[in-house]
């Protein structure tokens, strides 16, 4: 009867039960037995800042701990210890910092297991850094040095004694190095007694704990504690030294390029790649499969995914792995679903992953934010005058006479490339302009004198000191001051990508009389050879239609405002750009045979995804652009969405699309911005194929399918 009353009510002990001192006895004894194994465990290690510890406190937060005994078992959080006692008593609240181990005590069994629960410590690690010795300090990264945590507003070195290389590559990751090597540890034995013999009175200054780390996490917050180091003044870790890690560096990093990872690193064909990310180490995760790039599904995507990709293209670990196609929208397949990495492999293509990709869209790009190593470049180039951090007059710091100057850029050929590196030296993300006068943000007046000039990137630099400039031979007509160069940034742009697939499926052939196309022929989308042409003569026109889409973070928006839009009478319309694309018909060889071009007289959202509002229309002198999600379609049938290809020979050719060709406005992508395909003309019929974007493929395929479509067409 009493045990079945206890079954009924196992949620309260009765006022009888707890009076009995024989029961709180027997209770209290086991209660104590358990704390003491708990008490005499290793101490747990306090958690580092979770992005790579630097310049950030880590704070811990404290939980309660409640332990109650419930069906004979002992229940510390999660955790549940065997009492034989079949009631639920309320026992007392214990502190202790989040995400400690534990493992679960057999009390009869006496196995040797431990947990963490009953000790509280305030410890704090504040930050690590490697630091250099005196040799190394000038060498930009640094990959070789003392291990040091700040505990208390400290540093601190770690003893050796428990340390290995895997715990070494989880701190070379945390500063942006894939890869770990030795050194030579008698020189830093003998600059260690070197320094305890100059100084007797200097004490040892160690942290009291080990790490123990598995190699696979993404920071040291994510291992876990080895056992406490008793500190006895100097005499702590004799058996040992404090610790020392060497750090290799990705190729794009390395001073030369022998010195780089060679593993993570694959000059001749990467099977991975980032698009689309802000800074340097970050973007949208993108594969390369049977010759084609294609996306990540962010199903299961996590640091450990994250971290593969970043080692595999010379970088540290992940700091982040962003989902929900953050980085933008990819265009062509998703290759892989539900990735799963162990974080040891060479590339993501050793992970396990699901082919089939059914249900994923590229609204679920998968991304990531890799740690990378500190070039120190933010700190030779600033921006004056601007109204907020992002923008202003460029200044860079250069050598001049044996001492350090700022001065300025030189404007002439300075545009949006340029602008860019600029952003991405300053961590400020993409230039959504560039300047050629800066008279309305005065600058650092004594850093008016013109320091470089000939400025010339491709956008890819991580430095503007890397892109071809005239060096000490300057040469600036106009001068710095108010014709200095000058940016803003942003963190998001937009990136527009052309249909390759609509532009193949809608090419044909089209025989137009000339006394039809004045106002197209006023707009120069004639070849040159029809301002001698009869005006009852007919041009060859190659007609197709262009979709293309904002597949970026930011709308698509004209560089000029309304009030400085063209206006064309023939057409009756404005020209928000006076070019937007531009079409070509090449050679096998790259050479022009027949060209073509698009102002955009009406940039506007023709259609969007779901749950995408339009915001622009080109009616009644309305906003033009394309918002993100949205696509704007130029049809094959309106003017000047052609190539005047009348005289043309019979052969084969590379039909060549350029959106955005002079770089107007700023996108995250400009790749993407191109789009060929392989043409076949007859001098009746053509033939269009293999239509594709540019960066989409390892390379191109030359195959021709044969005749599918495009009949001649006659009006």
């Amino acid at each position: 009867m009493r045990k079945a009353k206890r079954e009924r009510e196992h949620t309260v002990l009765t006022a009888e039960q707890t009076n009995s001192s024989h029961y709180k006895l027997r209770i209290q004894s086991r209660v104590l037995f358990i704390v003491y194994l708990l008490s005499i465990c290793s101490v747990p290690f306090a958690r580092a800042s979770p992005s790579r510890c630097r310049d950030q406190s880590a704070t811990f937060s404290r939980v309660d701990v409640w332990m109650f005994v419930v069906n004979e078992l002992l229940v510390v959080n999660e955790i549940s210890f065997p009492l034989s006692i079949p009631e639920r008593i309320p026992l007392y609240k214990r502190s202790l910092y989040r995400g400690f181990p534990q493992v679960a005590v057999n009390v009869y069994e006496q196995v040797n297991y431990c947990s963490f629960l009953s000790q509280t410590l305030d410890v704090q690690v504040e930050d690590v850094r490697i630091r250099a010795t005196y040799s190394q300090r000038k060498r930009v990264p640094i990959t070789e040095g003392f291990v040091e945590l700040k505990d208390a507003g400290k540093w601190r070195q770690i003893c050796d004694e428990d340390w290995n290389m895997m715990n070494s590559r989880v701190v070379c990751g945390m500063y942006g190095f894939p890869g770990v090597k030795g050194f030579n540890t008698r020189a830093y034995k003998c600059m260690v007694m070197a320094l305890l013999l100059l100084s007797q009175r200097r004490k040892k200054n160690y942290w009291g704990f080990s790490v123990n780390c598995t190699g696979n996490e993404a920071h040291l917050s994510s291992c876990r504690m080895g056992k406490a180091v008793k500190l006895v003044g100097n005499s702590t870790c004799a058996r040992g030294m404090p610790v020392v890690i060497s750090c290799v560096p990705g190729r794009a990093f390395a001073p030369t390029q022998s010195a780089g990872f060679r593993k993570a690193y694959r000059p001749e064909q990467p099977l991975v790649r980032l698009r689309g990310g802000a800074n340097v180490g970050e973007g949208r995760v993108e594969v390369l499969k049977n010759g084609v790039w294609g996306t990540v599904c962010d199903d299961n995507w996590d640091l450990k995914a994250a971290t593969v990709v970043c080692r595999e293209l010379g970088f540290g670990t992940a700091k982040e792995a962003p989902t929900g196609a953050r980085m933008g929208q990819g265009m062509g397949p998703v290759h892989m679903n539900e990735v799963e990495c162990s974080g040891f492999e060479k590339s993501l293509t050793e992970c396990f992953f699901n082919k089939d990709s059914l249900g994923c869209s590229h609204e679920e790009d998968a991304a990531v934010r890799c740690n990378v190593p500190a070039m120190g470049f933010h700190n030779r180039l600033r921006l004056g005058g601007g109204r907020n951090p992002s923008e202003g007059r460029v200044e860079i710091l250069t050598e001049r006479n044996g001492s350090l100057v700022w001065g300025t850029v030189c404007s002439e050929s300075w545009g949006i490339m340029e602008a860019m590196v600029v952003c991405r030296q300053l961590g400020l993300g993409f230039a959504s302009n560039a300047f050629q006068e800066t008279w309305y943000w005065p600058g650092d007046v004594s850093a008016d004198r013109v320091v470089m000039s000939g400025v010339r990137c491709s956008g890819t630099e991580m430095s503007l000191a890397q892109c071809l400039h005239h060096g000490k031979h300057i040469s600036c007509p106009k001068g710095g001051g108010r014709f200095a160069a000058g940016v803003s940034c942003t963190q998001t742009a937009p990136d527009l990508v052309l249909n390759a697939e609509v532009v193949e499926q809608t090419t044909y052939l089209e025989d137009r009389p000339m006394y039809a196309l004045q106002c197209a022929h006023e707009e120069n989308c004639l070849s040159s050879t029809a301002n001698s042409a009869d005006h009852g003569s007919y041009r060859r026109l190659l007609r197709f239609s262009s979709q293309i889409h904002n597949n970026g973070l930011s709308d698509f928006r004209p560089r000029a405002g309304q009030h400085a839009w063209i206006w064309h009478e023939c057409h009756r319309h404005y020209h928000s750009m006076e070019v937007f694309t531009h079409y070509d018909l090449l050679s096998l060889n790259g050479t022009k045979v027949a060209e073509g071009h698009k102002a955009s007289f009406c940039l506007e959202d023709t259609q969007c995804d779901e749950g995408v509002q339009k915001r622009y229309a080109c009616a009644n002198f309305g906003q033009q652009g394309i918002s993100v999600g949205c696509w704007d379609t130029y049809r094959h049938d309106i003017d000047c969405q052609w190539i005047d290809v009348t005289h043309v020979k019979p052969g084969d050719y590379i039909f060549q699309v350029v959106i955005n060709p002079n770089y107007e406005v700023a996108e995250s992508d400009y790749t993407n911005n191109i789009m060929r395909c392989k043409c076949r003309y007859d001098g009746y019929r053509i033939w269009t194929y293999n239509c594709h974007i540019g960066g989409s493929r390892s390379s191109d395929i030359d195959e021709f399918p044969g005749i599918l479509t495009n009949q001649l067409q006659r009006r």
